[in-house]
């Protein structure tokens, strides 16, 4: 039976003598938790992990798109559609989406993610001719003005290489390249990174009963089959960020299940992006039904994923997720 291996992550400053940095990062761990699909799980020592599930716990990240990964880095989302669930309209027109890109790196994004087509529960389809005409030209927008690095967020090949052209630096697929196989060879032929997202079924029907055995192990293996498909692409793992994609087919108890053990993903020895900004099992927990009032809520989730190592937080509040990382990392003396 196939074992996992969650590094256990700590920040203290005393740490023990043998322990080890998870992927060269500001988490620590002695310790890991070995678990099993029969249930079992168990609180091993570093010596009881396979050298390999090892290497790709504790080896540091290679930088991506221009970011190193030796401290926390926010992604900004970028929203240009009429539909989105959170910022649906505010930044349809070029001119806003510029602003609103500019003000996001003002107030601390390192990466801005641009996305055509609102992937919220129930989101309707848009044709790929739509979803180039609103996101290649802020790209190119963006561009002419600023050096940060940009995502394209699409599922779609020939949107990724509109946006290539633009001047995008990464791809950012929420299919993982199941929905349209041609973008991994986008990704392969210009040597672009990119991440990949799990989500259970298209964004109409995604929450309509999601269903796993697991929900923990089943994206754990999801991902490390797409990240061997990308690599046999032509694509290399270091090149390679995953997404557990929190909301996309998925119940709150497995939004919380995810989130309680994220540090698992550390042991497909890519970088992790966690998105989880405002969406509705905040709002649910905290009582705050607009997505906009669920500000704190999405810090918090985003300040607890951070303390497990996850190297990157894709959020819609910048300045304020910016501040708490700040405040942790002083804190942490880091």
């Amino acid at each position: 039976m196939t074992s996992y291996f969650r590094p256990i992550p700590m920040q203290d400053a005393t740490r023990p003598a043998d322990a080890r940095s998870i992927a060269g990062g500001w988490c620590w761990f002695d310790r890991a938790e070995r678990i099993t699909r029969d249930g079992a799980r168990e609180l091993v020592g570093i010596v009881d992990i396979p050298a390999d599930v090892l290497d790709r716990i504790t080896a540091p990240r290679a930088p991506m798109a221009g970011l190193t990964f030796d401290t926390p880095r926010i992604m900004g989302i970028l929203n240009v559609t009429p539909d989105s669930f959170s910022d649906g309209g505010d930044f349809i027109t070029h001119d806003a989406a510029v602003a609103h890109a500019r003000e996001m790196v003002a107030t601390g994004a390192d990466m801005i993610d641009i996305g055509g087509e609102s992937t919220r529960p129930g989101a309707d389809f848009v044709p790929v001719d739509e979803e180039i005409n609103r996101t290649a030209p802020v790209i190119k927008a963006i561009r002419a003005g600023l050096a940060t690095p940009i995502s394209i967020d699409t599922r779609k090949a020939p949107v990724a290489k509109a946006a290539l052209d633009a001047g995008a630096d990464l791809i950012n697929d929420i299919a993982a390249f199941t929905h349209d196989p041609a973008l991994a060879e986008v990704a392969a032929q210009s040597d672009t990174p990119v991440c990949l997202m799990h989500a259970q079924g298209d964004p109409e029907t995604m929450q309509n009963n999601p269903r796993y055995d697991d929900v923990l192990l089943d994206v754990y293996d999801f991902l490390s089959e797409r990240i061997n498909a990308a690599v046999a692409t032509g694509i290399p793992r270091s090149h390679i960020m995953v997404d557990p994609g929190i909301g996309f087919g998925k119940t709150i108890h497995h939004n919380l299940t995810m989130l309680r053990d994220i540090s698992l993903f550390h042991a497909l020895g890519c970088p992790i992006l966690l998105g989880a900004s405002r969406k509705k099992f905040i709002g649910v927990i905290s009582g705050a039904q607009s997505a906009k009032d669920r500000v704190y809520g999405s810090v918090s989730v985003a300040l607890d994923a951070v303390a497990q190592g996850v190297q990157m937080v894709r959020v819609h509040d910048i300045q304020a997720t910016k501040q708490a990382l700040s405040l942790q990392t002083a804190v942490r003396g880091q």
